[in-house]
């Protein structure tokens, strides 16, 4: 295999795994960061933070490249996702999973300094993101399978730092469900037309003309829940003026999929990863001031 080659399969496994796209990667990673925060009083341990964000990096990788290998037949119908390196034939199948497989053994690895009750939450993890690909096929809204996908990280992160996971982990991830139905119900008003022709199975779909309201319901819910979990833990005026930031793009996002132009709804989509920012500040720059805590390397 000649040099250009090798640089070819490297870029198609790089577009596999979706490095040129981060904004996947940081829709996962904001919420399991505000755990990491709330469950370390401000003050979480750098070496967590790192293994945590590098975590949710490599999972994030091998759930994009099982999700491929799932919908290898799919993919190519689909205007969005024909030129994916699977769906193209830039790599086989085989190439694919075992991609995901070195991607999901890499993220084991970074188990090894977390505690016993850590690496538990982290199966349960496993499985949600490994099923989460098939499910739409079968079931009505696999974005509520997403959801739950996408706040694991919660539990884990309490789990690491506190060595149990309390009430407070629960809500945030109640809380994020509701963010990821948001976020995912605007990308898949992006592939309507094509998952109709196919015959999959999306939020969009099930909701039907009633999805931009869904999608409301959803931004909502996520806030007003994030709002309540304020009150109850005596968070400060930064973590509600984060709140409020993230309230007014929802309002914009919202705004913006009205008329369910796809190309709207997929900028949409992306502008979630600065409604991540806006309440991840608030919470850090709450716990900054209010506690005068900062992460730490212990």
């Amino acid at each position: 295999m000649s040099v250009a080659q090798i640089k070819a399969k490297l870029d198609a496994y790089e577009r596999l795994i979706r490095l040129d796209k981060p904004v996947g990667f940081l829709l996962l990673m904001w919420p399991t960061v505000w755990g990491l925060w709330m469950a370390g009083y401000g003050a979480p341990d750098i070496r967590f933070v790192f293994i945590f964000v590098l975590g949710t990096i490599l999972m994030r990788s091998a759930g994009c490249a099982i999700n491929d290998w799932a919908d290898r037949e799919f993919d190519g119908a689909v205007k969005r996702t024909a030129m994916r390196p699977l769906a193209s034939g830039e790599i086989s199948g085989r190439e694919a999973l075992l991609v995901g497989v070195a991607c999901a053994l890499a993220a084991a690895t970074l188990l090894i300094p977390l505690n016993w009750n850590a690496r538990f939450w982290a199966l349960p993890a496993l499985a949600v993101a490994a099923i989460y690909p098939f499910t739409k096929r079968f079931f009505a809204i696999p974005q509520a399978i997403l959801g739950l996908a996408f706040s694991m990280g919660i539990p884990m992160a309490f789990a690491a730092l506190r060595s149990d996971v309390p009430p407070l982990a629960w809500v945030l991830m109640f809380a994020n469900f509701f963010w990821v139905m948001a976020y995912d119900t605007e990308y898949a008003m992006v592939d309507r037309d094509d998952d109709i022709r196919i015959g999959i199975n999306t939020s969009a779909l099930f909701f039907g003309k009633f999805d931009v309201i869904a999608v409301a319901v959803s931004y909502a819910s996520f806030l007003g829940i994030m709002a309540g979990a304020g009150v109850w833990q005596q968070f400060g005026l930064f973590y509600y003026a984060g709140l409020a930031l993230a309230a007014v793009l929802a309002i914009n996002h919202i705004w913006l999929i009205r008329g369910r132009d796809r190309l709207k709804c997929f900028a949409v989509f992306r502008g979630n990863n600065l409604l991540g920012i806006c309440v991840f500040v608030g919470v850090a720059l709450d716990f900054a001031v209010r506690l005068k805590a900062w992460p730490q390397w212990y």
